[in-house]
């Protein structure tokens, strides 16, 4: 039975790398509909459309937001949280947690010493894979110069592929779990790169509504992400995205991004 005639939107946009992973994203939210019994309008919010803007849709319903932003927003602000996935990954530890990878060409002789001096790229200032992830690892690197070569913004990981790709820049950071689903459904779009490091984790992209939902409509959708892992459809359908559940979200855990942030802002500036 749907709980409401009126559409809320669905989004993998953070994770939409090619028509075939958008397509097992759009899959998943169907299922959700289903299940949930809350109509779901599956929007694509291309690139280079804001983030920003998808997150702050009244009619939100299940969309993925990076935890960085969510973490800057005051509780009165914030969408809320539905769930946070879980990946088979063995840098997950079974936890909803990711990291990201610091990749370069595979026919370069780079190592992880070299990466001070090298010439890096970086996605959008508000993202924690692909900004503050790189930045933190860069702060700990031995000998590094004053200032970081670097060019930006890449907006994605496809964005960082291509640069790495055209020799535009040497490495870059990519979210571990874009990686992941590339390297499972279009593994000729990584075949290039290899992984010179893996970045600390962080708390996972998560799942929000709008503030603005009601709390039938959430507390449907929230409770099928949740049970997910348990029903057969919904399990293959978890494995097909390299997932083993969605997990509820350590609100916590989010909280302490923007001081991680200000600790790399002190170290190294911005880029």
């Amino acid at each position: 039975m749907t709980i409401s005639p009126v559409a809320a939107i669905a989004c993998s946009r953070m994770y939409n790398l090619s028509p075939k992973i958008s397509g097992l994203w759009d899959r998943l939210f169907h299922w959700l509909a289903d299940r949930s019994g809350v109509e779901l309008e599956v929007i694509a919010h291309a690139a280079p459309a804001p983030l920003s803007e998808l997150w702050g849709r009244p009619d939100t319903g299940a969309v993925f937001m990076c935890g960085f932003p969510f973490s800057r927003l005051s509780p009165e602000e914030r969408p809320q949280p539905l769930a946070a996935p879980v990946s088979l990954a063995g840098w997950a530890n079974g936890r909803p947690v990711y990291a990201s990878h610091i990749v370069a060409a595979r026919d370069r002789s780079l190592t992880e010493a070299d990466l001070a001096t090298a010439r890096w790229g970086w996605t959008v200032r508000d993202s924690q894979s692909g900004y503050n992830a790189p930045r933190e690892f860069f702060a700990t690197l031995a000998n590094r110069p004053a200032t970081a070569q670097i060019v930006g913004p890449l907006l994605n990981p496809r964005g960082v592929v291509d640069a790495i790709r055209s020799d535009a820049i040497d490495v870059g950071a990519i979210d571990a779990y874009a990686f992941q689903l590339m390297a499972m459904h279009e593994p000729d779009m990584i075949a290039p790169l290899r992984v010179i490091a893996t970045t600390k984790p962080a708390p996972f992209p998560l799942l929000v509504a709008a503030r603005q939902q009601s709390s039938d409509i959430v507390d449907a959708l929230r409770a099928v992400l949740l049970s997910a892992h348990q029903d057969p459809e919904g399990s293959h359908i978890l494995a097909s995205l390299g997932l083993a559940a969605f997990a509820e979200p350590d609100v916590a855990a989010y909280n302490q991004l923007p001081a991680r942030a200000r600790a790399i802002d002190a170290a190294l500036g911005t880029w």
